[in-house]
């Protein structure tokens, strides 16, 4: 008795991998921090704030600048924010920590916040 084999033949699966879209950097940028400090330093050295995830690097918040608003940082500086201790009401907490990122850019471009 012989045993047969059949060839089966391979189908090539072709697996696009496309850029970065709006939709995979949409938790990278959480907000925009607009306070003095922050729109006093976007109108005087053109940088904007944002928090940003815990997870996120430097290289994840160009390219969800440059995916959302249009403009290629020239530098991005990430600071960690320090959990505080508050009383309210007689009642101790926790203030959330969490994570600024600094988006430097060229003298023409803009951020609009509406």
């Amino acid at each position: 008795m012989a045993i047969l084999k059949k060839k089966t033949e391979k189908k090539e699966v072709v697996v696009k991998k496309e850029g970065t879209t709006r939709r995979t950097m949409a938790h990278v940028l959480l907000r925009p921090r607009i306070t003095e400090k922050a729109s006093q330093q976007s109108m005087d050295r053109n940088v904007y704030t944002f928090e940003v995830a815990e997870s996120a690097s430097k290289h994840h918040i160009a390219k969800a600048v440059k995916d959302f608003y249009s403009v290629t940082p020239l530098k991005i500086a990430v600071v960690r924010i320090p959990r505080k201790q508050v009383v309210v009401r007689g009642k101790r907490g926790v203030k959330a920590g969490g994570k600024k990122a600094y988006v430097y850019l060229k003298k023409g471009d803009k951020i609009e916040f509406v």
